[in-house]
């Protein structure tokens, strides 16, 4: 197991650049995402979460995925807790919470992210999340 290092904001390591990208997201820097993103990246959310599918420009991962999130949940927020690093790729063990803004209901849930990072940029990214949970708290 490999943590990320603790002077990771030059790194090109994988796993300090998917540091990078969590930083980002759970502040709201969508800018500073793409960054860590590759220009032609695959980015996957799981079949039957509700932003299922590939989307493969930094754009469309903003766009189409934190930007929606932003919209429908308060407080999303991915919690990168453990770090597996075998070479270009990276497992992070993590936790989604947030509320939903229609029901109000809470999310906990736990996520495997693995992404593989090449040239300092993530180039895939695969989602996996007990959709149901996810469901569930979109329903009243």
């Amino acid at each position: 197991m490999t943590a990320p290092s603790t002077d990771f904001a030059n790194s090109d390591s994988p796993a300090d650049v998917v540091r990078r990208q969590y930083l980002a997201s759970a502040a709201g820097d969508l800018e500073a995402l793409r960054t860590t993103l590759a220009p032609d990246v695959e980015w996957t959310e799981m079949a039957g979460f509700p932003l299922a599918g590939t989307y493969r420009t930094p754009h469309e991962v903003t766009s189409h995925v934190m930007e929606k999130l932003a919209q429908d949940w308060d407080e999303w927020t991915a919690h990168d807790d453990t770090y597996v690093a075998d070479g270009e790729n990276v497992v992070v063990l993590a936790r989604y919470t947030a509320a939903n803004k229609e029901t109000g209901k809470q999310l906990v849930v736990r996520v495997a992210h693995h992404f593989v990072v090449r040239g300092g940029r993530i180039v895939r990214f695969e989602q996996f999340v007990d959709t149901a949970l996810v469901r569930d708290a979109m329903t009243s």
